[in-house]
């Protein structure tokens, strides 16, 4: 914290409410959807099986390779604390925007940028749409800020618009410029308190039959919150690949169909 301090005092002060208010979070008892898959290709009017999965898990390796060849750590717990995108976020964000063909995708978190080329690939193959997304390097250890986007193809970066900064200074404005969000994933500062405060305003601009897909929901209240007191949203909580935590899903109405069994 000192070290943040030192380096990006505008930044870290936003961090010390985080901390405290994290002492105050708890693990939600979910009601984990096992056939998630399934169930959000029909809250996206899609059917399944889909062969766009197969696509999704090819590009999450391709990344995981070209960033081990460049002598980079992938996966959980190597970013610092944090960790690579999962699997099955991907395979989830990948589905979500090649069937919605957003035009506005907001993120928050980037660290290597998994899901921000799974996103941009993604838009590349509908020919349309833009990702704008709002990271805050590692605070507590600079030496990684050099590997922010490493794993963005040059080829993407004409539809991806980078913001440095936490969400609590960036977001709102960013929000306020574009008007309207279509797809969201937030994969930032994993508090119940930001967690929160991102699904706040992004809700305020979601497009109808807009999504959000919120990673790392395992650990405190934030995602169960929020949706307990959303009306006309549908929501599903989903388990990672490797079986260490969940990530939510909302879909505001028109859903195009009801979830089976939900």
């Amino acid at each position: 914290m000192a070290g943040a301090f030192a380096t990006n005092p505008r930044e870290a002060v936003h961090l010390v409410p985080e901390g405290v208010a994290s002492y105050f979070e708890h693990p939600v008892d979910y009601d984990v959807d096992e056939a998630w898959e399934e169930h959000l290709h029909a809250l996206l009017g899609m059917p399944w099986p889909c062969p766009e999965r197969q696509r999704a898990e090819a590009l999450w390796e391709d990344a995981a390779g070209e960033l081990r060849g460049r002598g980079l750590d992938f996966g959980r717990h190597t970013y610092g604390q944090y960790s690579d995108a999962d699997l099955s976020l991907a395979r989830a964000v990948w589905c979500t925007v090649v069937h919605l063909r957003p035009d506005v995708v907001v993120e928050t978190g980037v660290a290597r940028g998994i899901t921000s080329r799974i996103i941009l690939e993604a838009l590349e193959d509908n020919g349309e749409g833009h990702l704008w997304s709002v990271d805050l390097p590692h605070p507590f250890e600079r030496e990684l800020a050099a590997q922010t986007g490493a794993a963005v193809p040059r080829h993407s970066r004409s539809r991806w618009s980078y913001i440095e900064g936490s969400s609590r200074r960036r977001l709102p404005h960013l929000l306020r410029r574009l008007g309207k969000v279509d797809v969201f994933v937030h994969d930032s500062l994993h508090t119940a308190r930001n967690t929160r405060f991102e699904m706040d305003r992004i809700g305020r601009v979601l497009s109808p039959g807009g999504v959000m897909l919120v990673d790392d929901i395992s650990t405190h209240q934030g995602f169960a919150g929020w949706a307990s007191k959303a009306s006309g949203a549908r929501t599903l909580v989903c388990p990672s690949a490797d079986g260490e935590g969940l990530f939510g899903v909302v879909r505001t109405t028109p859903a195009a169909t009801q979830v089976p069994g939900r």
